[in-house]
């Protein structure tokens, strides 16, 4: 034994590899339940079979069939006992594998199990070689069993030959047979697996013939893709060492083909017959990985896969050109059934099978079948026709309200016209809504200094706030109240304790004055001083403190410790557009500081006071004066969401809760106003949303499309409508899907706040579909405990890697549904550089890969439509510090990359090259995990951690880079 370990260190390095020679595009085919394993294909590769536990009231393995065109899945298996080891005939018609449903114990064993695994005890895990397996044959048609074993005994592990004829399976019924010595009758009590043997019988089970008659464990037989010969693990009769071997069908010539002295297992024959893949823990006693061997083991073992945890069972399409096998790289840690495109000259070449390029043998063609070409409507060239129209300088990036949104919303409204939708809007396909587009300083606008009468220039010395009163102020005393903010003297904090009051109005006489005020929160107060104040900070509470206490006007003043990028207040509108009842105006510090001379004190020595907490009296401003005109023009615009039905009969269904399949189609337009991330002059380019959300509304047309062709050809039985929706006003706040649900829950609830439970089905949103990288991100997949189950079925066909996010609050329209008691679905492939940039153009969408995430939404939002009750609804309570910035104005110019996953810290997917990260030397790739000293788990802690942070205070950040941690020094900007 001594020697082993030098041999495997030898070994490992002699031919270990990446697995990324080997395996492309890897991807988890199952989802749901405890774990899953031993996916066996169909002859023509358009099903599998697999087993996996996930029955309520069974923690055992069942067997279930899935259909790959459709992601339709089936239980095969009885649902009582044991199952495992199951095989599909190469007609196609009938399903064979192993199941103890038998055994009049079975329901008392799967109890047993319930309760043992309910007392959290971690036991080794063991395989049952319970005497009660028996093979069985389910038929398709007529789901009919057979059994086609009736030894006492563990018959199990079979599989029938490429030609149908013949079938192979593993057994220990000799043991059961024929007289034990006394030794080896006292062995089959505690050591089962020692008896097992290699059978062949006719297809039927008849004729049965053993193959293997050696002590220790023979198991796992797999006929080669010619039936000539048969794979199989034979183990030590110790039971610590297994080696992979083969035969011909009759069981001469039998050899060895690995000699690695470790437990090889598993092993599975190429189709071209060259080589066989195997697992194996050559590399460590619980790290089983993948390898391959030639044929004729004349080679050493090559390895495939490099990732820590379980990797075993694999086994190949019959093309060859793809591989599955069982892993534990799942987020939880627990088996599941992946998929990966296989390279199948690579393999040639590490094994020393190819002498020459030419030398290469030929994989046969695919069979399974194009999906493009079976399922029609989803192409990438229709997608490509519908981004690039939306996405064109023509439609000026249809920002809500304008031209180009009415252009944009036109072209949908006629798609869904000509595929045979139902018009479902308000105003036919239109569904409009009001809302305040913006705010602009009017013509009148005056402010006067008296007593000198100085007039003071509009929008560069001062500014009018967007909620101020309107019209004439007549010239009023000035006085300067801190930070203007005051809390009841019952005030308590988030946790429920009296709060120390704070009062900036403390022997203040406001009454018909103008009040100077700075703005935002005293700058060096503790965290939690800051959480308790901020509520009290807004400028609109600001401005209604001074208005109870009588004053006539409020002037804003940012202050020099604020560093903030422009002094004056901006002239945005704020969810209400409502006026404040008082003058509310925004002045630079220069002004402030004119005001505060005539009392000796400049804006700089009262800001570094009240930044230490502590208060102050209010200073008059002797005799100094505003008068003042305000004039602001607030502009009303109506956007228009697009909505189409397509009826499961002959007209809409307004009985059966519709399932609404949807995504925004506005963007920022040619100025991208606030929420762009453009720069300088590129910020007054056209924003052209080609991902954001271009792509989204052309996945839903292309849904619609496919779906209305299935029902007119009969393909599909729809048991509710499906309402395909584009929504307007996303980018300015979530407009257009709002409207549509206040105005629903108003006519059917009465309150336009009311809950739309079992109203709709569920919510299918696609926002940013087009740029995948790695992974399509699914989120609210917590919404319902139909998702997972759905995701596997429905993706099974389509082959995209996927991370799913059970958080269902998200900055996108599916939330409003959400929020309304429907389970909600969301597909995002990511942030990216161009996010809200001009750059955002349609030559850069990932056609192929959003083709393929429309094709799953589509079978998703099938599986939906087609079932018989609606998904379930799972209320999750919001991220406590979500929604909560804690008075956060740093800027530091990431871009997270939310398709992360499980990820600890806050992956970012870019950085600004000229914000503070990009300047500190933070890349795109590195993981925070930590930010001023503190640790970062997640976004959320991330975002608290940056309302901590001191515009222009150096501070560090630490992230991991390559696995290595990396702390730099950074200096936070400000975002306003």
């Amino acid at each position: 034994m001594r020697l082993l370990v030098p041999l495997c260190l030898i070994l490992t390095s002699a031919f270990a590899q990446t697995e990324a020679d080997y395996l492309t595009n890897i991807r988890q085919l199952t989802f749901e339940g405890r774990r899953a394993g031993e996916g066996y294909f169909s002859a023509d590769g358009t099903k599998m079979v697999f087993q996996s536990e996930r029955e309520e009231g069974n923690p055992f393995y069942q067997i279930y069939l899935m259909d790959l065109e459709t992601g339709d899945q089936e239980r095969i298996s009885p649902g009582m006992g044991k199952t495992t080891c199951a095989w599909i005939h190469p007609d196609g018609k009938r399903v064979l594998f192993a199941s103890t449903h038998t055994d009049p114990k079975s329901k008392e064993l799967q109890e047993a199990e319930i309760k043992d695994r309910a007392t959290s005890r971690v036991r080794k895990y063991s395989w049952d070689y319970d005497e009660n397996y028996d093979l069985w044959e389910y038929t398709l048609a007529d789901k009919s069993l057979k059994n086609l074993t009736h030894t006492r005994g563990y018959d199990a592990e079979g599989g029938w030959s490429p030609d149908g004829k013949q079938l192979v399976f593993a057994s220990n019924r000799s043991a059961y047979e024929k007289e034990l010595s006394k030794e080896d009758a006292e062995r089959l009590k505690v050591d089962k697996q020692y008896f097992m043997d290699i059978y062949i019988s006719d297809a039927d089970g008849q004729n049965v013939k053993q193959l293997t008659d050696v002590p220790g464990y023979d198991g796992g037989p797999f006929f080669s893709a010619d039936g000539k010969r048969i794979c199989w693990r034979r183990f030590t009769p110790k039971g610590d060492v297994a080696e992979v071997w083969t035969m011909h069908t009759d069981g001469s010539d039998a050899r060895p083909i690995t000699r690695l002295g470790a437990m090889s297992w598993a092993p599975y024959f190429h189709p071209s017959g060259d080589y066989l893949i195997f697992t194996t823990n050559l590399n460590g006693f619980a790290n089983f990985e993948l390898y391959i061997v030639d044929a004729a083991g004349k080679h050493d073992p090559v390895r495939v896969t490099t990732t820590d945890g379980f990797d075993g069972l694999p086994v190949f399409t019959p093309d060859g050109k793809k591989l599955s096998w069982t892993t534990g790289r799942t987020s939880n840690g627990q088996s599941q059934i992946f998929l990966a495109d296989w390279n199948h000259e690579a393999a040639r070449k590490a094994l020393g099978l190819v002498k020459d390029e030419s030398a290469v043998k030929a994989v046969p063609p695919a069979e399974q079948p194009d999906f493009a070409t079976t399922q029609g409507e989803v192409t990438e060239a229709d997608l490509r026709q519908h981004v690039t129209y939306l996405a064109s300088d023509a439609l000026d990036g249809r920002l809500t309200g304008t031209p180009g949104e009415k252009l944009a919303t036109q072209y949908v409204a006629d798609v869904f016209k000509g595929i045979g939708l139902v018009p479902y809007g308000d105003e036919e396909w239109f569904e409009p809504f009001e809302f305040t587009a913006g705010v602009a300083l009017g013509d009148g606008n005056r402010l006067t200094l008296q007593p000198e009468g100085k007039s003071l220039v509009t929008d560069k010395d001062w500014r009018p706030l967007s909620f101020s009163q309107l019209g004439e102020v007549a010239a009023s005393d000035i006085v300067f109240a801190g930070y203007g903010i005051e809390t009841p003297d019952e005030a308590t904090s988030e946790n429920g304790k009296k709060m120390e009051t704070y009062s900036s109005y403390a022997h203040l006489e406001v009454k018909d004055k103008w009040v100077l005020v700075l703005r935002y929160l005293p700058e060096g107060i503790t965290q939690e001083r800051r959480n308790e104040l901020t509520r009290y900070a807004s400028l609109r509470h600001k401005a209604l403190v001074a208005r109870q206490k009588g004053a006539r006007g409020l002037i804003i003043v940012s202050g020099p410790n604020s560093k903030v990028v422009e002094q004056l207040v901006p002239m945005s509108f704020d969810a209400s557009l409502a006026s404040s009842g008082l003058a509310a105006i925004s002045i630079t510090d220069a002004l402030a500081n004119d005001l505060l001379k005539p009392a000796g004190k400049t804006l700089k020595e009262l800001q570094d006071k009240l930044d230490t907490g502590d208060l102050m009296g209010g200073i008059d401003c002797k005799g100094l004066k505003f008068s003042a005109q305000i004039d602001i023009r607030q502009e009303k615009k109506t956007g228009r969401n697009v909505i189409g039905v397509l009826p499961a009969r002959d007209k809409p269904d307004p009985h059966v809760a519709p399932l609404i399949v949807c995504a925004h189609i506005d963007h920022l337009g040619s100025k991208g106003g606030s929420n762009s991330r453009a720069k300088g002059d590129e910020s007054n380019k056209i924003h052209h949303g080609a991902d954001d959300n271009a792509s989204g509304v052309a996945g839903v047309i292309e849904i619609a499309q496919w779906l209305a062709e299935q029902k007119k050809q009969g393909k599909v039985k729809l048991t509710r409508d499906v309402i395909f929706a584009t929504w307007s006003g996303e980018e300015l706040g979530l407009l257009g899907s709002s409207h549509y649900v206040e105005a629903l829950a108003k006519m059917f609830k009465g309150d336009p706040n009311g809950k739309l439970t079992g109203m709709f089905a569920a919510c299918l949103n696609m926002d940013m579909i087009g740029r995948f990288q790695k992974t399509l991100v699914l989120q609210g997949v917590g919404s319902s405990t139909w998702w997972p189950k759905e995701i596997e079925k429905r993706n099974a066909p389509i082959g995209l890697p996927i991370t799913t996010q059970t958080d269902a609050y998200l900055p996108t329209d599916s939330t409003i549904f959400y929020q309304r008691g429907i389970p909600t679905l969301n597909a995002f492939t990511g942030s990216h550089e161009d996010y809200h940039k001009p750059s955002d153009t349609a030559d850069k969408i990932d056609y192929v890969n959003a083709a393929k995430i429309t094709k799953l939404m589509g079978l998703i939002a099938r599986g939906v439509a087609t079932a018989d009750s609606n998904p379930d609804f799972v209320a999750m309570e919001a991220p406590k510090n979500k929604d909560s910035r804690g008075g956060l104005r740093a800027y530091l110019g990431t871009i997270p990359d939310y398709a992360q996953g499980d990820v600890k810290g806050v992956k970012l997917s870019g950085v600004s090259p000229i914000g503070p990260a990009g300047k500190a030397g933070v890349k795109g790739g590195d993981i925070i995990v930590k930010l001023a000293g503190r640790d970062v788990l997640n976004i959320y802690d991330y975002t608290s951690l940056m309302g901590e942070l001191k515009i222009g205070k150096e501070t560090s950040i630490t992230v991991i880079r390559e696995g290595k941690e990396v702390e730099l020094k950074i200096t936070p900007g400000s975002r306003e």
